[in-house]
């Protein structure tokens, strides 16, 4: 069975003192903290900007000890002359476990392509890291009836040479992405039933990303072909990404 992965993605924001207060409380609006802790089906996680990282593997963990702090992105080398990036031993060493590739603004504004995720994806495996790939389809794609033959295109590109056992993958239709247009949840349940049929291993974690909110989410987790969320704005607030974390 696949196992329920709920996400947040900072983006970039929050500095450091921003996200201490976050931690500071977030753990007060969860319904049991002890239990969060002993959960065996559900992982929480949240990718943070760079700068926190190091900061928050060393005070996430007494606080809410069932939750993972993941990264955004990560480079397919090992090390060299690549600015501003960030390999696979760097994030592997401050603990990171988790880190997304190929979200829609990667793609958008960095001239992230499948090739270059595909790359990262390997990279991120080859560590041990549990990347957290992200497809989806622009609205001009859907409102040409282009939605699963673009989907399909990017899982048969980027999954090429992936180990599946370890991956997870979050459906992030790019008009819902932080327009406030969520996609119906009866749709999202379809298009990633649609991705599951794809894959190898029917047992990977498949995530709805997209406006997802705390007045949504029960909704969104009542499908059963969605294992979790991927969770953008509404994971900036405390108390509303706790109210997605106690969906159930």
């Amino acid at each position: 069975m696949p196992k329920i992965v709920i996400a947040g993605n900072w983006k970039m924001y929050k500095t450091q003192s921003e996200a201490k207060a976050f931690f500071s409380e977030f753990p007060n609006h969860l319904k049991d903290t002890a239990s969060q802790a002993a959960i065996t089906d559900q992982q929480i996680l949240i990718c943070v900007p760079y700068t926190n990282l190091a900061l928050l593997q060393t005070v996430v963990p007494a606080i809410c000890p069932n939750l993972n702090i993941g990264a955004q992105n990560v480079h397919w080398a090992e090390n060299g002359a690549f600015t501003g990036e960030i390999s696979a031993p760097m994030l592997v060493e401050l603990g990171i476990k988790y880190v997304i590739i190929g979200h829609s603004e990667r793609r958008q504004f960095f001239g992230e392509t499948d090739e270059t995720v595909n790359k990262r994806l390997k990279a991120a495996q080859a560590h041990g890291l549990t990347p957290i790939l992200c497809v989806g389809e622009s609205k001009q794609q859907r409102d040409a009836n282009e939605t699963e033959s673009w989907i399909f295109s990017q899982l048969a590109a980027d999954l090429v040479e992936v180990d599946q056992n370890n991956l997870i993958i979050a459906y992030e239709p790019i008009w819902a992405i932080g327009t406030g247009d969520t996609c119906a949840s009866s749709e999202a349940n379809r298009v990633i039933g649609l991705i599951r049929g794809k894959l190898a291993n029917r047992d990977i974690t498949i995530q709805y990303g997209g406006s997802v909110k705390a007045d949504n989410i029960d909704e969104i987790m009542a499908q059963p072909e969605i294992d979790g969320v991927l969770v953008g704005g509404a994971s900036l607030d405390p108390a509303g990404f706790a109210r997605i974390v106690n969906y159930r």
